[in-house]
């Protein structure tokens, strides 16, 4: 069982501070998340102090429970229990043409072939969704069905952005994978707001009916600043359950770049695919001012993994959204008037991965989670300048931008999460920490190898300078991997030197307050 922890807030990418939690006995109710040997063992313990049971989360073996202060503090004493503040959560965030990640991801030449991800079936944890899903669940009433309204936006936002079948004049579909099945996990609600314990909720009702619907992806375009260890993380203990039982996991990086260790949770779990930004800077057919937009969480993660693993379209991208819906109504100077909306953000990159996803497995059902991984990652451009030299870091871009067809059609095999022992993480009997350290001196991040030395490679250093655009290709040349082992675990307890420039309270704590929602809107780029 991992160790107590402090209180996480859950954010998809409009992060909130989060404030380490104190009993005060003249507080009313508060809501928690308490862990145990097994659910019914957390149920009983809630009920023997008094509490209410809320949530039935038997993925991570809790329940989520509203305690009073005395109540919180007689099981916090509890050393069998850990208790987690299910604090609330926030969904985020010109004009752009709709299908245009479509077409840069070249998702377009396998549509031509018949491969649009038909008979696949993606599940999307958001706020719920404007049109009918093959199924639904509404884990904030705890209610199936396939009316799982939507009155934020952002659920139908990322849901078409990934798998919408409506078509331009030219014939180009709108979504990556126009062909796939909608499953909507409502776990936010109107104003963009839930928790952990309803997100937990909803990724509970994914595990149990992966085979009812044939889930084999699920998008999580949420985040929050990490405040322990991913391993202790309650939602990144769910996420690790759904990989293990064979779901490809996508999740967003973060909106909270250029800054480096700001990769959200989920995205820190080593084992997910985590997606940051790029943006072809309004120029579509011109790919040579193309990057990173600043606004794109970096990495490393504190405990040394480089993230993102890869990047996406994610700048100004056109998805489905009715001007009634509360976002285009709190902006509707970026919607078009009828049912499309502009946004910008790493929701947005990890909707068009979650479509690729669905249109790898169409084309090859047989593949894990961890293969896809990796075909992703080994069959995308790296972003180089014009002496061919990293325009970014791998901090930055990971393996670079993904490319839906060189991904359906690749061979690579073995190249992700090796090293990881993802049953022996859940269990607990071994956690990991990845390649990465940082000079304490310098604040410089750096690569090692098997052997623990230096990775002196373009591109596998970072002093922490954003780079600008400055004529930039993506090259399907430049082979990030070439002697990085980016995918190698090393053993928590077996000589990886955790204190050398990778303390705790460095850059990991939330910030003390909020950006606010004009901030997230504005294009970054």
């Amino acid at each position: 069982m991992a160790s107590k922890q402090s209180s996480l807030t859950v954010t998809a990418l409009l992060t909130l501070g989060a404030a380490l939690f104190a009993f005060d006995a003249s507080a009313a109710a508060i809501r928690y998340i308490v862990q145990a040997g097994s659910s019914v063992e957390a149920r009983r313990a809630v009920r023997m102090v008094g509490g209410r049971v809320t949530h039935e989360l038997g993925i991570i073996n809790a329940v989520g429970a509203t305690l009073a202060p005395k109540q919180a503090a007689t099981l916090s004493a509890n050393t069998h229990l850990v208790m987690t503040r299910d604090l609330t959560a926030k969904v985020a965030g010109g004009l752009g043409t709709p299908g245009s990640a479509v077409r840069q991801t070249q998702a377009n030449l396998l549509h031509a072939q018949g491969i649009t991800g038909s008979g696949v079936s993606i599940a999307f944890v958001d706020t719920g969704l404007w049109a009918t899903p093959l199924a639904g669940y509404d884990a904030i009433n705890k209610a199936t069905g396939t009316n799982i309204p939507d009155s934020n936006g952002h659920g139908t936002h990322i849901t078409s952005i990934a798998a919408s079948a409506n078509q331009n004049s030219d014939g180009t579909y709108f979504g990556i994978a126009p062909g796939a099945n909608w499953i909507a996990v409502k776990s936010f609600d109107g104003t963009g707001s839930g928790s952990y314990a309803d997100t937990i909720r909803g990724l509970n009702w994914i595990l149990a009916n992966k085979a009812t619907y044939n889930i084999r992806v699920v998008n999580l375009s949420f985040g929050a600043p990490p405040q322990s260890y991913y391993w202790n993380d309650p939602i990144n203990q769910a996420v690790m359950k759904l990989w293990q039982a064979g779901i490809v996991v996508v999740a967003s990086a973060g909106n909270s770049g250029p800054t480096p260790q700001t990769i959200s949770v989920p995205g820190n779990t080593p084992y997910v695919i985590t997606v940051g930004a790029a943006t072809d800077n309004w120029t579509p057919n011109d790919s040579h001012d193309d990057g990173i937009p600043t606004f794109s969480s970096t990495g490393p993660t504190v405990e040394g993994f480089v993230k993102p693993d890869l990047v996406a379209p994610g700048g100004h991208i056109v998805g489905v959204m009715t001007k009634n819906q509360t976002i285009p109504r709190d902006h509707p100077e970026f919607h078009n008037g009828g049912h499309e909306f502009t946004m910008s953000g790493t929701s947005q990159s990890a909707a068009v991965v979650s479509g690729v996803a669905a249109l790898m497995l169409q084309a090859n059902p047989t593949l894990t989670p961890d293969q896809v991984k990796c075909r992703l990652m080994s069959s995308a451009s790296s972003s180089i300048n014009s002496s061919g030299k990293a325009a970014y870091t791998i901090f930055q871009q990971g393996m670079g931008l993904v490319n839906a067809y060189d991904a359906v059609y690749s061979q690579a095999m073995n190249c992700a999460n090796l090293g990881l022992n993802i049953a022996s993480d859940i269990a607990g009997i071994a956690h990991y920490a990845g390649p990465v350290k940082q000079d304490p001196i310098t604040g410089t991040f750096f690569v090692v190898d098997a052997n623990g030395f230096p990775v002196l490679s373009d591109g596998y250093l970072w002093n922490k300078n954003f780079a600008r655009n400055l004529g930039y290709l993506w090259n399907k040349g430049y082979l990030w991997n070439k002697g990085y082992l980016w995918n190698k675990g090393y053993l928590w307890n077996n000589g990886y030197l955790w204190n050398k420039g990778y303390l705790w309270n460095q850059n990991t704590l939330a910030p003390a307050s909020s950006p606010t929602a004009t901030e997230s809107w504005n294009l970054q780029e």
